[in-house]
């Protein structure tokens, strides 16, 4: 018995809402049987506005390809347990075996997808509505200007609001009504994007034989002034995006040069592994998250505050132990520790490789660092970049109050300025190396960090910012923090202005050469460091 009645009990369901619907007007139904497409399409228009249920399971059916059409002309909505009179919504028993199915053609699906979506806007699934008032903003038209606005009317979604009357606009752009066409034109220029210009353009044309009416005439100005806004607003957002962009890419450049700062610029050792130890921060990053991914699943969105300290510890501790072993042998021989790091750096590639494997890991971001926030109109701001320009500051801030406000940062300031005067009164040179070039390679470390949550993870990371970090260093002085702030954020505002015009390969040769030209002017780089060093007076 329960066989049969879990079948039975569908095909009640569904004849059951049919029963109930009220007769749809003849005449559509005799237009959607006909074999002309513009009277198809005609029909689909007046069933898209039709509030009656029966109306959108016909349109349903049209695109599950379940219309058929008897020989009387009467179209069926056939299922595999039932049909139904697609005009009285009444169940046909039995049913027939001679119907020709109604033949679907691209352009009616187009029709009828469009025709579909409006049903979708009462959903009660923001998401449903979102994505129906998307498929309308384009390939609405004025017979769905009645279902949009009032669409429109019942929205409380800001978003689908905005979008709804996009689509509005699109639908009246194809109405008889030259003022609904005006209209349309008008909101078109004050709100509209790429999108809108694109619709816009053809209005704005004028005919090959030029002239036309005088209505026509004002409809093309009123399109060209209507296109010149949207260029001009684009042009706007163009802008503020590349700001942005160089802001983010700066704050990347600072977490990357920041450790450098201290290495090269308080210890003048020219670290050429400084990418790796970048490398390390980022693999660590990778190691927690896969920690907690397993042993932790509930926490996993904290997993990056967990993984800061920990690329810290690694980085700097591989830091400590390079300059114990190898580095503190090469002070004073800058072509020596050059080679030297640059082998150093060779081995810890191949060390990650031999670990990690040689393709990219992946680092997820955590749920909160997801999406982004609408800076203006066709812009967006993602999460991830926003939280590292943030943390960018915050290292920053950190860096300066450990180098000002601590005894570790005044022997650091007293060793860098001058290292003997500081050894002949207590000052543990040798430690205060160790623990320096520990604290800048820490700070690559939080570099990495950084950097895993905005791009691949691999073994090759730290190369594509070595470079440019020992730029930031030179350009905003040897040993200034404030220098390499504002070396970082003027370089990567720079390097997305210039890269529309000249491209990646040629800004960053632009650069370089401008760097080349300010050392040349102005050695010290933005700021010179202050006090007086033995050494340099000896």
């Amino acid at each position: 018995m329960c066989a049969w009645r879990a079948p039975l009990m569908l095909v009640v369901l569904c004849l059951a809402p049919l029963q109930a619907w009220s007769a749809l007007d003849a005449g559509v139904i005799k237009l959607l049987g006909s074999e002309t497409t513009e009277d198809r399409i005609s029909a689909i228009g007046q069933l898209a506005v039709s509030p009656d249920p029966l109306a959108a399971a016909v349109l349903r059916g049209l695109g599950e390809d379940s219309i058929y059409r008897l020989e009387d002309g009467r179209l069926l909505i056939v299922n595999s347990d039932y049909a139904a009179d697609a005009a009285t919504g009444a169940r046909v028993t039995p049913v027939p075996e001679t119907k020709d199915q109604l033949i679907v053609n691209n352009r009616l699906r187009k029709v009828l997808e469009s025709a579909q979506a409006g049903g979708k806007l009462v959903s009660p699934d923001r998401s449903v509505r979102l994505g129906a008032a998307g498929d309308l903003q384009t390939s609405a038209g004025p017979a769905q200007l009645l279902l949009l606005r009032d669409a429109r009317g019942k929205e409380t979604d800001t978003v689908i609001r905005g979008i709804l009357d996009l689509a509005i606009a699109s639908a009246s752009l194809r109405s008889d009504s030259m003022q609904d066409r005006l209209s349309a034109v008008q909101f078109l220029g004050e709100h509209g994007g790429a999108p809108a210009k694109t619709m816009l353009n053809a209005l704005a044309l004028a005919p090959a034989g030029g002239g036309g009416t005088e209505a026509e005439v004002r409809l093309r100005t009123a399109a060209q002034g209507a296109i010149a806004a949207i260029d001009r607003r684009l042009a706007r957002t163009e802008l503020v995006g590349t700001a942005l962009q160089g802001l983010s890419l700066a704050s990347v450049l600072l977490l990357a040069a920041l450790g450098l700062a201290i290495t090269f610029g308080l210890m003048g050792i020219i670290n050429m592994a400084h990418g790796e130890l970048l490398m390390i921060g980022a693999y660590a990053t990778y190691v927690v998250q896969s920690l907690f991914r397993q042993y932790l699943p509930g926490a996993f969105d904290w997993y990056v505050i967990a993984a800061i300290p920990v690329a810290f510890a690694s980085s700097a501790l591989v830091g400590m132990a390079l300059e114990r072993t190898v580095i503190h042998r090469l002070y004073g021989r800058p072509l020596e520790t050059l080679l030297c790091t640059w082998g150093i750096s060779l081995i810890l590639m191949q060390t990650v490789r031999t670990i990690f494997g040689a393709q990219n890991v992946e680092v997820a971001n955590p749920s909160w660092m997801s999406g982004g926030v609408t800076v203006m109109e066709g812009l967006v701001l993602p999460y991830n970049r926003i939280c590292i320009v943030i943390f960018s500051l915050l290292v920053v801030a950190l860096v300066w109050l450990l180098l000002n406000r601590t005894r570790l940062g005044l022997f650091v300031r007293g060793v860098t300025q001058n290292r003997w005067m500081a050894d002949c009164v207590g000052v543990p040179t040798s430690r205060i190396d160790t623990l320096t070039f520990g604290l800048g390679s820490g700070i690559a470390g939080l570099g990495g960090v950084a950097l895993s949550q905005i791009g691949n993870v691999g073994p090759d990371l730290g190369q594509s910012y070595i470079v440019d970090s020992f730029m930031v260093v030179v350009l905003g002085g040897v040993g200034q923090l404030a220098g390499t702030v504002i070396a970082a954020l003027g370089l990567g505002e720079l390097n997305k202005f210039l890269e529309p015009y000249a491209g990646a390969v040629l800004a960053k040769i632009a650069i370089l050469v401008f760097i080349i030209l300010f050392i040349q002017k102005r050695p010290q780089g933005l700021f010179a460091l202050k006090g007086r060093s033995a050494e340099a007076s000896s």
